[in-house]
């Protein structure tokens, strides 16, 4: 039996934001304040053969595109939420694919999500 071999390519890209977590615990209260994180996104999205069915800057692009509508004041939006949105996006865009996205605050910590 052989197994099958799922393709992925990623692109990374950044945006600026700020937010706060109004119910943080006592140890953390201080992200109840709005405050400042560079969000680095990782996307990666299945492709269908060696020869790439979608290119990479395209997909970076449009990402990016779709990034520049969002407000950088992100009120209680967490990382795990961006990547839900993310995902909307990105399977409108590309149907039909397995898709995982990640989202950090800062490159130090954040979420993965395998859709």
């Amino acid at each position: 039996m052989k197994n099958k071999v799922i393709n992925y390519i990623w692109v990374t890209t950044q945006f600026e934001g700020y937010h706060k977590y109004p119910d943080a615990p006592k140890e953390v209260e201080f992200l109840k304040n709005e405050h400042r994180h560079i969000f680095k996104i990782k996307i990666w999205i299945e492709v269908f053969n060696n020869d790439r069915d979608i290119e990479f800057i395209k997909l970076k692009r449009k990402i990016n595109e779709e990034l520049s509508n969002w407000s950088t004041n992100l009120g209680m939006y967490s990382c795990e939420m961006m990547a839900d949105d993310l995902y909307r996006f990105t399977n409108k865009e590309y149907p039909k694919r397995k898709i995982k996205i990640s989202v950090s605050e800062d490159g130090e910590n954040g979420c993965e999500k395998e859709y």
